[in-house]
């Protein structure tokens, strides 16, 4: 296939080829990959700037996403990409075939510098989704600074790169400046740009920044960082979301206010720190999904309220693929087996052939854990029914797993149904998603207004 650029496409490509260290911050469906690929095409073979180039991503989209878009387009034919996967000796002989272009797991990160040690041999290095490496204290991150000053040319590519706050920011850009923009500490970063929000006496769960710190951030890192919107550059089909309403019956909704009552009031009156929440609202998610584990980890069901919706939004779409996303393992098997005698040919994403199965209408029901699917998988081609069996509180991996079908060659308005216990702790998730604070502050503030109206109604 011919590759004709779009104007911003073109900028994108030309910002690459000039810049030593780049940000491409482009939203999803923008074809961060074939940009990246055409200006590693032309260092490579036109400009004799790189030499080896290194390739970081998400697990599924090290399998298959980089070495299908360069074979898909014309101009890609040359660049030869091997991924490096799967177990120690099948990663060294990757590592050892003649190539242009090597992709690893990001897990493997750490794995990679310690093999290379001194002798880093990749010139350039692309971090595909970029936001993964906000963790200044992951493996990943630090692994990746030992070996920055081997490296001439890096890129980072997301569409979110601050999802939670923009403390996010300072572990990303220090691997494209080493400190110059934000600081060689994020002490100093926190300490010039941030406030302390929550707290108790010994700890801080959480900054906030100070007035006017955003717009000095952005003007910071305006030179080495391209920052693009979908809505802006492309005519993407609409998205229409819509929330689907679960009524727990008497028994179920009895037992879902009696297990939430123990649970929350047991806490009430005590500081609640971010892991208690998380445990607590994880709880109450499982609740509303209709089961939960017990202290054996096996799974309890409470009620199948949600699969019954489940299973009539289903036969509403009459025949129509869905890609549903779910939240816990045992939301997985309890679907699978609602499922079993449906007739529909019903499959788990967890190979890039099953995603090739997808977007070619061999599956009927595709069923993917958000984390595991959000990232670089292009699946419009397969449907436009989303389901969300269960939604977790982080708005990146919902924002990206929504990309999924709802972008560049989507043909169809895309339909995002998500499942929604009235009453229950997914209305907070749904209405946290609409906020633009943090992760851990959407839990905590949530978590705190249930605890009121519990207490209010004891």
């Amino acid at each position: 296939m011919k590759f004709v650029p779009h104007a911003y496409q073109r900028y994108c490509i030309m910002r690459l080829l000039a810049d030593p260290a780049l940000g491409l911050l482009l939203d999803m469906g923008l074809g961060k990959t074939v940009i990246t690929l055409t200006a590693v095409n032309d260092l490579k073979y036109n400009r004799f700037a790189v030499c080896k180039v290194l390739v970081v991503a998400p697990k599924k989209v090290a399998e298959a996403t980089w070495s299908k878009e360069a074979k898909k387009w014309d101009h890609l034919q040359m660049l030869r990409i091997v991924p490096v996967l799967g177990s120690q000796s099948k990663r060294i002989k990757a590592l050892n075939t003649p190539a242009d272009v090597w992709v690893i797991n990001r897990e493997n990160i750490p794995w990679l510098v310690e093999y290379y040690r001194n002798a880093w041999p990749f010139d350039m290095v692309i971090l595909d989704e970029f936001s993964s490496f906000k963790n200044h204290q992951a493996k990943r991150f630090k692994a990746l600074t030992w070996v920055r000053k081997h490296i001439t040319r890096i890129v980072g590519l997301t569409g979110t790169p601050a999802p939670n706050g923009l403390l996010d920011l300072w572990a990303q850009v220090y691997l494209l400046d080493e400190g110059q923009r934000l600081g060689e500490k994020i002490t100093h970063f926190r300490e010039r740009y941030f406030e302390p929000d929550q707290r108790d006496r010994e700890r801080v769960f959480s900054y906030a920044p100070k007035p006017g710190a955003d717009e000095v951030i952005q003007s910071l890192l305006g030179d080495i960082c391209v920052s693009m919107k979908a809505e802006d550059y492309l005519e993407l089909p609409d998205l229409i979301t819509v929330d689907v309403p679960v009524l727990l019956d008497s028994k179920a909704k009895a037992a879902y206010q009696k297990l939430e009552r123990e649970m929350l009031l047991e806490v009430d009156g005590n500081t609640i720190d971010a892991g208690s929440a998380a445990v607590l609202t994880n709880k109450l998610l499982q609740l509303c999904n209709g089961a939960i584990y017990n202290e054996s980890k096996e799974t309890v069901e409470i009620h199948r309220c949600k699969i019954e919706a489940f299973l009539e939004l289903v036969e509403g779409l009459n025949g129509k693929p869905g890609l549903v996303f779910y939240n816990f393992r045992h939301d997985l098997d309890r679907i699978k087996a609602a499922l079993k005698n449906s007739g529909l040919r019903v499959r788990e994403l967890k190979t890039a052939q099953d995603v090739d199965d997808w977007n070619a209408r061999l599956i009927d029901i595709a069923l993917a854990h958000p984390a595991s699917a959000a990232y670089g998988l292009n699946m419009q081609d397969g449907g436009n029914h989303i389901i969300w069996f269960g939604i977790n509180w982080s708005l990146e991996l919902y924002q990206q797993a929504v990309k999924r079908l709802h972008r560049q060659g989507q043909k169809q308005k895309v339909i995002n149904h998500r499942l929604v216990v009235e009453g229950g702790v997914d209305e907070d998730v749904i209405a946290a998603l609409e906020d633009k604070s943090g992760t851990q502050d959407r839990l905590m503030n949530a978590l705190k207004v249930r605890i009121e109206k519990v207490a209010k109604g004891a």
